[in-house]
């Protein structure tokens, strides 16, 4: 971990340049720019809105914000996992002919992630405010949960990331994975109360998207306190998944060229 530490120090302002020039990139070439990534979750909040409020009749309250703070998590852990896969293979031109740690890739990516979901959750509250959604000291836990999910989804995506070198179907079964851990994450519907027994259980601790979501819902909507022995449990998972990643990646990255 020494080794990463230092890596890290090194690295980090190739990091945020990296990520402000794919940031750049993305908005290059559209007539709409930045707003783009305002519209985009906006547009998503309004489908599933439309959907389950008028054609399944939810009556979860401030169904808008809810579903769009869930889109918001779901959004960054997506990004995180399926942007780790062919991370590696698709900068192969970087990693064949200099040398940089691979974590470092993740890392940069990471941070055009990060950025695009402040923008939403910024968005969020100004629909708190159009909805008149009582506000609470609560919502400071935000910053409590924020790292949770950031350090589970770098975790997996370290993971990810090494194995995706070696296994070209990896990408195709993430995207299946995904779409079933997006049905059963409550990013449309409050698991809390559809569900009873054991699977209510499995689901909010077992699924960590889904404890997150349920956990920023309620310190922002509900001015709830966050379950922080959860939080304590999934922030050393997701130290312990990093370490396993860190590890595995600083022993295999010389064989990744030959590879790819």
């Amino acid at each position: 971990m020494k080794l990463f530490f230092s890596n890290i120090k090194k690295y980090y302002r190739y990091a945020i340049r990296s990520a402000k020039a794919e940031l750049k990139s993305e908005i290059s070439e559209s007539y709409l720019n930045w707003l783009w990534w305002i519209i985009e979750p906006l547009s998503f909040m309004l489908i599933y809105t439309f959907v389950f409020t008028v054609v399944f009749h939810s009556s979860e309250t401030y169904f808008s914000i809810f579903v769009f703070i869930g889109l918001t998590c779901w959004e960054f852990f997506n990004r995180m996992i399926t942007g780790s896969v062919r991370l590696i293979a698709n900068n192969r031109d970087l990693v064949t002919k200099v040398y940089i740690p691979k974590y470092i890739l993740l890392l940069s990516k990471s941070f055009t992630y990060l950025f695009k979901m402040f923008i939403s959750f910024a968005l969020a509250i100004l629909l708190m405010v159009l909805y008149q959604v009582p506000f609470s000291p609560t919502m400071f836990y935000f910053f409590l949960i924020v790292p949770v999910l950031y350090v589970v989804s770098f975790g997996f995506g370290l993971i990810l990331m090494h194995f995706g070198v070696f296994i070209d179907d990896l990408k195709n079964l993430t995207n299946i994975g995904l779409r079933l851990v997006f049905y059963l994450s409550g990013v449309f519907y409050n698991i809390g109360d559809r569900l009873k027994g054991t699977l209510k259980y499995v689901l909010l601790r077992g699924n960590p998207i889904a404890f997150v979501m349920s956990e920023m819902r309620k310190v922002m909507l509900y001015a709830t306190q966050p379950s922080f022995e959860g939080l304590i449990v999934w922030f050393v998972i997701g130290i312990l998944l990093c370490v396993i990643g860190i590890h595995i990646i600083h022993k295999n990255e010389n064989s990744y060229a030959k590879v790819i």
